[in-house]
């Protein structure tokens, strides 16, 4: 990492306890004691402010072959509340779990100003039990108020846009900092009996793109990045069998839809999309095979339909779907967890499909009281090679992955202050075979490195 610079930040000192009293002239033992001071009320979960500093090497991601790499210091401020207002309601066994989060975060990237953008975030969870009966909601929510002009990745307007090729991921770093809305949001009500249950599902993922939508066919617009709206809903069953009290095999079906915006008849843009129906049969396994082991599985077919303007092979496409989460707590300290997930998605800058895969594996250790040591892995891939959408960019000509590494230090100065330097490696690649050197294969290699300090108060 190249022109790092350091920066030394010296704390308050009331932030790691006050100044010795005889500093100031005063002798302990005749000073008055201090009364206590306020203590937070048990429905408000979380109240915390934290500051980090940190470097990103290489801020839109790029090769270097056509845009030249820019680095930026960036500062990041993040309060944060917590409710649980659970008690309110005086049925503590019936409804378990109602809290509500904000967390707002301040990105500042002081090189890169037109990076600027804060992240509101909020979250809303249930839990309600009635006899048999079981009812759960979790909703993450996200508003970035950033930037409505998205990125335009192009050396110049004349002669050179070849960074238009670069790598699938690169683009998804700097589109997150763009004006947007999110919301992921999950429901299950479930019926138990001695070793049957019966559980309804829900399930929504949204993306409302909010960045200006232009002409790329001429200046100043070549490279620009259209960003159209998405979104994945579904709703169905699964039925469960018991194999011991901890342990469940499900079978479950799906019926969703994905939606992709069509991008408005501009001169040069594609308005066709690729929006679906689709229907997925799971098998699938979770709980507990060993008090040690925690797993949720769940794969099967994913029948699709396509509509007919879609840039597919074939309208009734037969894919899969697989998701796991697993986690090993190998001793009270330590614990590994791995997450897996592949499936048919929409591209959030383009017009086509693409299979998404993601595995990932985490690792905790908790050394001492105060001292947390945390490592992870994780490989995502872009396959569009099932579009056919072969012109200009070409891209259903692509298959991308990403490969990181992260690691992680947090120290406990004391139960309210924490301090904690995070690292993180991206390498962007293509894997696809034989593309021809029109199509700029060199583009979609990127190296990208972050490195942060952080601290964080909790009252």
């Amino acid at each position: 990492m190249s022109h790092i610079r350091i920066k030394v930040c010296f704390l308050l000192p009331f932030c790691l306890g006050g100044w010795p009293a005889k500093m100031w002239g005063a002798d302990p033992a005749t000073t008055t004691p201090v009364p206590a001071g306020w203590q937070k009320p048990a429905w408000l979960t979380d109240l915390a402010a934290g500051v980090k500093e940190g470097y990103d090497d290489n801020v839109l991601l790029v090769s270097g072959h056509g845009l030249p790499i820019q680095s930026s210091w960036f500062t990041s401020v993040s309060p944060k509340v917590g409710l649980n207002l659970a008690p309110w309601l005086g049925n503590p066994q019936t409804v378990q779990t109602l809290t509500l989060g904000y967390a707002p975060e301040v990105n500042l990237y002081h090189e890169a100003p037109v990076e600027n953008y804060t992240a509101h975030k909020a979250t809303l969870a249930a839990k309600v039990k009635d006899g048999d009966f079981s009812f759960g909601l979790d909703n993450a929510f996200l508003y970035d108020e950033g930037s409505p002009v998205a990125e335009t990745y192009a050396l110049n307007q004349t002669s050179n846009q070849n960074d238009k090729y670069d790598n699938f991921f690169a683009r998804a770093v700097p589109r997150e900092r763009r004006e947007q809305i999110q919301d992921r949001a999950t429901l299950l009500g479930q019926e138990d009996w001695e070793h049957f249950f019966v559980r309804s599902t829900a399930a929504l993922t949204y993306y409302g793109l909010d960045t200006y939508l232009f002409s790329t066919s001429a200046a100043p617009y070549k490279g620009y990045q259209n960003c159209p709206d998405r979104y994945d809903a579904n709703g169905g069953v699964d039925v469960g069998y018991k194999v011991t009290s901890d342990l469940a095999v499900t079978l479950g079906y799906r019926y969703g839809q994905q939606h992709q915006q069509a991008l408005p008849p501009l001169a040069g843009l594609d308005t066709r999309e690729s929006s679906s129906d689709y229907q997925r049969v799971l098998l699938g396994l979770e709980g507990k095979p060993w008090s040690w082991l925690k797993v949720k599985l769940a794969g099967g077919p994913d029948f699709r339909d396509y509509n007919p303007q879609a840039y597919v092979s074939d309208d009734h496409l037969t894919t899969y779907y697989g998701e796991a989460a697993v986690t090993a707590t190998i001793s009270p300290e330590q614990s590994v967890t791995v997450n897996y997930k592949q499936w048919q998605w929409v591209s959030a800058n383009g017009v086509v499909p693409y299979f998404d895969s993601l595995y990932s594996l985490a690792y905790h250790w908790k050394a001492t009281p105060k001292l947390d040591l945390s490592l992870g892995g994780r490989i995502q891939e872009a396959d569009f090679t099932s579009g056919t959408d072969t012109a200009g960019s070409a891209p259903s000509l692509r298959d991308d992955r990403q490969y990181s590494v992260t690691a992680g230090i947090t120290y406990a100065v004391n139960p309210h202050l924490s301090a904690c330097l995070t690292y993180a490696h991206d390498l962007g690649a293509n894997v696809l075979a034989g593309l021809p050197a029109a199509m700029q294969p060199a583009y979609r290699d990127f190296e990208h490195q972050v490195v942060s300090l952080g601290l964080q108060y909790k009252f």
